[in-house]
């Protein structure tokens, strides 16, 4: 029988994959809405398993775009396993994997292979920063306070 996790644990992991979602768009990435039709859908998918079990937590991975997923698709149905396609688009998720890695333990995420068959290509998240606030949050000196200037004279706004 499958088993959920507590619900205090699967607000910990929403919130969780909630700040994720948020650092890949800091970072420019496209990022998928949960519910987006996967039709529609590319970018990092940011998705919460809340089994209580080794497979249980936050993972992240990437859709190519629709029409290259359709490509990949028609080779393995036709089993045209030699076709380049198929490694372009091995190495397109596995590229996507190590620069969102990169961009989230840069930013105080702890990152690690899923170590998942049924998850290939797909990092999982088990932890976020020590820090209250990520780094792209608005700072104290860019509030302008009452009766100051909000910009410097000779600042542009180009």
């Amino acid at each position: 029988m499958f088993e959920r996790v507590s619900a205090e644990e699967a607000e910990r992991q929403e919130a969780l994959a909630s700040r994720v979602r948020n650092e890949l768009i800091a970072a420019g990435l496209p990022v998928l809405t949960p519910g987006l039709d996967r039709v529609l859908a590319s970018g990092a998918e940011v998705e919460v398993d809340d089994g209580a079990d080794a497979a249980g937590g936050v993972y992240v991975g990437w859709l190519t775009s629709p029409r290259l997923r359709e490509c990949t698709r028609r080779a393995f149905r036709l089993r045209l396993l030699s076709d380049p396609l198929l490694r372009h688009s091995s190495e397109i998720a596995a590229a996507m994997m190590k620069s969102m890695a990169a961009i989230l333990a840069s930013a105080g995420f702890t990152v690690e292979d899923a170590n998942d068959e049924y998850r290939s290509h797909q990092l999982r998240v088990t932890d976020g920063p020590a820090q209250a606030a990520p780094m792209w949050t608005l700072r104290d000196e860019e509030v302008a306070m009452s009766g100051w200037p909000a910009a410097s004279p000779g600042d542009s706004a180009d």
